[in-house]
């Protein structure tokens, strides 16, 4: 991560003296058995697409990050239950250039595979401005190359496979050969790809790099919608290829297919459904009134631990009211099951569980799943890997490593698709609490240094110190594309103010406090406009510490 570089002096400032952030949601309130079972979601809060792989008894894993740099957060574990940060993978702008791009935008659904023949890790994703690209590195802990452009996919969400022979392949999801059939029919392409040149494998005739091996999804009759995230795997006596399908809502799911090892799997007529797709989804048959509701599943990647024994994780969402959550898309976790040949990630009319059994965990502090608490005061000249920047960061406005945060205010806001003054971390729990102190003097009733809650650049809460009528005071604005003040305090300029946000599903309360008790600005402010539902787009909500000055 960033390291502090910069000087603020003689600059107008704002200085944060600590963050604290505590999670404390009813479904992780359960006793559980940290050496033999564990709670989903395993990465809790906006953790979306996620990939991983094995090397050794090692485990990695990757997910999208969209507009916020740097990208692809990477983890690794011992036991595929307590993660721990070892940083991101796409850590410079050479391999991350994000301007003038939406929070939605930027990457999508990174794929991370080792190659045993070269020794080699490799990280295949989508930047939504600069197209398909792949890095690769012998270690992880030394960082990735600079990103090997790949043109020739067209579309999304590409993926790379290995094979026992050397050869390699990428599969993705593209457009319909020939035009779709009705709107949201997708394909899933496969390619070859050459490890010596990094690079597409082209036909010697001069023909199309690809070949379209499904067309559509599956129960294709039921014009299926948004086949995508493929990954392609060889097990046992079959070669599998499985996807996403229905899109990342409600209708999410997974589904697979399966080839005998000597057929030609650029084929599509190589390919079997599997009888029993979806493998994995929560859209029909269970209880619209269950306990711990979890939306939206699929996005799924597989992998065989050091035991024999099989994984899938895949993305999720924790409801809290019908379509809502404010949390995003985590990352869940089962144990696969095998019958005739073909896995199953979760039972048809089963729920996903929140306590799941897994002996032999190796439990350490966690801070990405079940209820936990944690302050930062900035006294460590390397940032937490926890906070990220919104596109490529003005780096010259930060300094940190002497017990506070300083920020230099940028003129531009939360609603411009420009470089913030701000630092984001992650909303991790339904119910939740977020705190700071910050000292800043503005000069305008445009200059304001405080607490965001980001959604997107249209809907949004911006809660800090600024000028109401020519005097210090607190405001809270609600943006819902049209922006509203929700409450209002004037308070003593010369002062640092402390702000807390508390969360609880639907509604958020609003406090501040110069000593003593805290005072409230807004209480059961409705926050349905930062769930994915009512906003669009694909993050979960991420805090901000923001400060803007004109």
């Amino acid at each position: 991560m960033l390291s502090a570089c910069i000087t603020t002096a003689g600059a107008q400032v704002a200085q944060f003296k600590y963050f604290a952030y505590d999670g404390h949601d009813q479904r992780f309130e359960k006793e559980i058995n940290p050496a033999s079972q564990y709670f989903n979601p395993i990465l809790a809060g906006f953790y979306p697409d996620p990939s991983f792989c094995r090397v050794g008894d090692t485990y990695y894993l990757v997910n999208s990050s969209f507009a916020f740099f740097p990208g692809v957060p990477l983890f690794k574990s011992k036991d595929l239950v307590n993660w721990q940060h070892a940083g991101h993978v796409l850590n410079r702008k050479s391999q991350l250039p994000l301007e003038g791009q939406r929070v939605s935008e930027g990457i999508f659904a990174p794929d991370i595979k080792y190659n045993p023949k070269n020794k080699t890790f490799y990280m295949i994703t989508t930047n939504i401005r600069l197209g398909n690209f792949v890095v690769k590195t012998t270690d992880p802990a030394k960082g990735w190359s600079d990103p090997i452009l790949l043109p020739e996919i067209d579309g999304i969400d590409p993926s790379l496979f290995f094979d026992n022979d050397g050869k390699a392949y990428i599969v993705h999801n593209g457009p319909v050969e020939g035009g779709a059939d009705y709107e949201g029919q997708r394909a899933i392409r496969i390619l070859r790809f050459d490890t010596k040149g990094d690079s597409i494998i082209k036909p010697k005739n001069g023909g199309k790099a690809w070949s379209q091996i499904v067309r559509g999804g599956t129960h294709v009759e039921e014009r299926p919608i948004w086949i995508e995230g493929p990954h392609l795997y060889r097990i046992g006596k079959y070669y599998y290829l499985m996807c996403a399908e229905g899109g990342t809502g409600d209708w999410h799911s997974e589904v697979i297919f399966r080839a005998p090892l000597k057929a030609d799997i650029t084929r599509a007529d190589s390919w079997e459904e599997c009888p029993n797709n979806p493998i994995l989804t929560q859209r029909t048959g269970v209880p619209a009134d269950r306990p711990d509701i979890v939306t939206s599943t699929g996005h799924a990647d597989l992998l065989q631990a050091k035991d024999g024994s099989w994984w899938a994780v895949f993305l999720g969402c924790r409801a809290y009211e019908g379509p809502y959550y404010n949390t995003g898309r985590d990352t869940y976790m089962l144990p696969v099951t095998w019958k005739d040949g073909w896995p199953e990630i979760l039972e048809k009319g089963k729920v996903v569980p929140t306590v799941v059994d897994k002996p032999g965990l190796q439990p350490k502090e966690n801070l990405f799943t079940g209820n936990f608490s944690y302050i930062d005061r900035f006294d460590s000249e390397k940032l937490d890997d926890r906070w990220i920047f919104l596109r490529n960061p003005e780096t010259e406005r930060y300094q940190w490593g002497n017990g506070s945060l300083t920020i230099k205010p940028a003129k531009a806001d939360i609603s411009q698709r420009l470089p913030l003054s701000a630092l984001f971390c992650r909303q991790q729990h339904t119910a939740f609490s977020a705190e700071t102190e910050v000292d800043f003097s503005p000069k305008t009733e445009k200059d304001i240094a405080g607490l965001a809650l980001l959604q997107n650049e249209d809907f949004n809460f911006v809660m800090g110190k600024t000028l109401l009528d020519g005097k210090p005071a607190i405001t809270l604005t609600r943006a819902e594309r049209q922006r509203t003040l929700c409450g209002s305090a004037f308070i003593d300029g010369s002062k640092s103010v402390k702000l807390k946000i508390e969360g609880d599903g639907r509604y958020y309360s609003f406090y501040y406090s110069q000593g003593g008790e805290w005072k409230t600005l807004a209480a059961g402010v409705d926050a349905v406009n930062l769930s994915t539902s009512r906003s669009g787009g694909f993050i979960g909500v991420c805090i901000g510490l923001y400060a803007t000055a004109q």
